[in-house]
């Protein structure tokens, strides 16, 4: 490919840059992806699992990202690496002109993220970051709701994501690592900026790093976000609720399930000074289940970044969004661990 919003090939060249957990997923989301990509490279430095990869598959595999990329001249890869390595691997890729999606956080650190935006501009290629969330159909309905103003003015959203605990995660804590799919996905649905943060966390089984954390946010426009999430809890629950004058949507993540619970009381108003017409009380009504067309959030994602490729962007997610939502959650950290609130200045400086 020449440039991003130039002539592009009627198919990508699609590479694969680590092939853990979450990599092998990439690999087979890419493989089954029909009409815009061939996966036809991957990356890992170790050669069991770069055998899996390949096995059964028209791909190459490489021990060094950079000789695949030297090789096979790709338009696009995926980077599931440490993430100490984002940094490195994704400036190899600008330097042979490839677009990146790289997973989340984008990287280790705000330097790093700024050099990584700076030499996509300098490349003139796609970078975008992994907030597969974003994809999951029922939290892109959910969006498309709230933008229509059905819950009228948002009070409150409540991020729950509980689970057992990982043995694979020993460089960051829970905050680190899950943290920034509620963050990035309360900005994403509020339309507003976090003015001040509070976290309590708590060191339960890891042996480095925290496994429970609550975390408070305020948002400009006056919603008050909820973090609740943990390595403690023996089962999966990974749930979205978001209040307001009209009613209360619940979206449940795993099942792709999004129900709606109708306050009757909405219709009866009064005039709110600060906030103009306001609903006067709140009782039970009916709950409706949306109807949601179930898909695979990875595949959703990897299609849309094919697709802002071949079309010229924008990227899917921006990565100024991806920075944010790493500097919020390293933020959060910092507040749990000083035991104070951050607003002001400070959390200013993270979202310029």
């Amino acid at each position: 490919m020449d440039d991003v919003a130039g002539s592009a090939p009627s198919r990508l060249r699609a590479g694969v840059v680590g092939l853990g957990m979450m990599g092998r997923n990439h690999v087979r989301v890419w493989d089954e992806l029909v009409g815009e990509a061939d996966l036809v490279a991957v990356a890992d430095p170790d050669p069991d699992a770069v055998a899996r990869a390949t096995t059964g598959r028209r791909v190459t595999g490489y021990h060094e990202p950079q000789e695949m990329f030297e090789r096979e001249r790709l338009d696009v890869v995926s980077i599931v690496a440490p993430t100490s390595l984002h940094l490195p691997v994704t400036l190899q890729a600008f330097e042979h002109g490839i677009n990146v999606l790289v997973e989340k956080p984008i990287a280790a650190t705000r330097e790093e993220a700024l050099r990584m935006i700076d030499a996509a501009k300098a490349a003139g290629r796609m970078l975008t970051v992994g907030h597969i969330e974003r994809f999951n159909p029922a939290i892109r309905e959910l969006h498309r709701r709230l933008a229509a103003g059905e819950l009228g003015r948002i009070f409150q959203i409540h991020a729950t994501r509980l689970g057992p605990f990982p043995a694979r995660i020993r460089d960051v804590g829970v905050v680190v690592d899950l943290g920034p799919h509620d963050l990035d996905i309360m900005r994403y649905l509020v339309g507003s900026e976090p003015i001040r943060i509070y976290a309590e966390t708590e060191r339960r089984i890891h042996t480095e790093h925290e496994d429970l954390f609550n975390g408070t946010m305020k948002f400009a426009n006056g919603v008050v976000g909820v973090l609740d999430i943990n390595w403690l809890t023996p089962t999966k629950r990974r749930v979205l609720t978001v209040t307001g004058e009209r009613g209360m949507y619940v979206a449940d993540y795993i099942a792709q399930d999004l129900v709606f619970y109708a306050n009757p009381d909405a219709s009866a108003t009064w005039i709110n000074p600060s906030h103009g017409m306001s609903t006067t009380s709140v009782s039970e009504g009916e709950m409706t289940r949306r109807a949601i067309t179930r898909e695979e959030p990875l595949g959703v994602e990897l299609r849309e970044f094919a697709r802002a490729v071949l079309s010229g962007g924008p990227p899917p997610v921006d990565p100024h969004d991806g920075m944010i939502a790493l500097l919020l959650a390293r933020m959060m950290v910092e507040s749990a661990v000083a035991g104070e609130a951050v607003s002001g200045s400070t959390l200013e400086e993270v979202l310029a």
